[in-house]
């Protein structure tokens, strides 16, 4: 029974660490969206834009040190836990885009920033 136990353990870390480093590599392309807000000339006069951004952030921060311990499982908790408010953050991106600009680079955000919200979270149903 251990042995079985301990197969189900090391398949479950693996999945785990897998998850992981997917979710890290997403947090690439979240960073790079964050900070595009962050520093367009429309985030100076837009408070809701500089909400955004500091949603995105937060998200990326709140993962950090458990991804510095390799503390998969400490990682993919943080990660569930602040998803929400992410998904929010995105949403509410998706209303005000077209308000707060039509160009381009900020289409663009917005389309990234969609994907990357339904990326991790496929990523982190794989896991529950």
């Amino acid at each position: 029974m251990e042995i079985a136990e301990a197969k189900m353990s090391d398949s479950s870390s693996d999945v785990h660490a897998t998850a992981v480093r997917e979710i890290d590599d997403q947090l690439a392309h979240l960073w790079m969206v964050r900070t595009f807000i962050k520093h367009s000339d429309e985030a100076q006069d837009d408070e809701d834009l500089r909400d955004i951004a500091r949603d995105l952030y937060d998200f990326i921060l709140a993962v950090a040190p458990a991804k510095l311990a390799e503390d998969d499982e400490a990682f993919l908790k943080m990660a569930k836990k602040k998803f929400s408010k992410l998904r929010k953050a995105a949403e509410f991106f998706d209303e005000i885009q077209a308000e707060v600009s039509s160009h381009t680079n900020f289409e663009m955000a917005n389309r990234s920033l969609a994907l990357v919200v339904r990326q991790i979270e496929t990523i982190l149903q794989r896991t529950s």
